[in-house]
């Protein structure tokens, strides 16, 4: 009987900072960013449904980061902390996820890879991929930018997207306004990226009617569209 490449994904941790599935040395890649107060393991389930096959046999690596900070909360993660006025944490967060998707370019290239990430982690995506706010940084070349339920960071300023992004957003989010995913894609279209936004009735959670539009999303990406 095969082995579930993500039933053993745990046992994949590289020194407790991300979880690995597949091939370290790949053609292609996908990388997670959870939300706040998840770890992780959140997105991996995602992950097996977007690729939908052994990501061996699509010579695909997949690695889902784990966000620096323990969250407030006492379970979970955080990129930054969202309970302090002004997110102080928010410009070491961009350096350190620079400096992590820099590293993982020295074994697939960047214009390989593609990065999804859900709320904090979506924040995240876009702002490192497109600005980097006050530390403004050369935008990355990515295959392919997914972020689902996302938000613009205050001082963030995207300049020349170097990739397609695709942005999804429930319309009855209690946590992310669905204003935020506008103000996302009215920002980056006016920096000249390529943007596509899909609304959906829901609230603040990665909808599974959305999987194959992701999926085909992602598929485009990695053949060069």
């Amino acid at each position: 009987m095969p082995t579930d490449p993500y039933a053993e994904a745990q046992l994949s941790e590289d020194d407790g900072t991300a979880l690995w599935v597949g091939p370290r040395q790949a053609e292609h890649r996908l990388v997670l960013l959870h939300g706040w107060g998840a770890d992780a393991d959140d997105l991996l389930e995602l992950g097996a449904e977007l690729i939908s096959a052994d990501p061996a046999s699509l010579n695909l690596s997949v690695v889902a980061l784990r966000a620096p900070l323990p969250h407030p909360g006492g379970l979970g993660r955080q990129w930054y902390d969202l309970q302090q006025p002004e997110w102080p944490q928010l410009p070491q967060a961009r350096r350190d996820l620079r400096q992590r998707l820099l590293a993982l370019g020295r074994s697939v290239p960047l214009e390989n890879t593609c990065l999804l990430g859900f709320s904090q982690g979506a924040a995240m995506a876009i702002d490192v991929a497109t600005g980097c706010g006050a530390d403004a940084c050369e935008p990355l070349a990515l295959a392919g930018l997914i972020a689902c339920s996302g938000y613009p960071h205050p001082d963030w300023q995207p300049t020349g997207p170097r990739t397609d992004i695709l942005l999804t957003h429930g319309e009855q989010d209690p946590v992310v306004p669905f204003a935020a995913s506008q103000a996302l894609e009215s920002a980056l279209a006016g920096a000249g990226g390529s943007v596509r936004r899909i609304a959906f009735p829901g609230g603040h959670c990665i909808d599974p009617g959305l999987i194959t539009t992701m999926r085909d999303f992602l598929l485009a990406g990695w053949r060069g569209r």
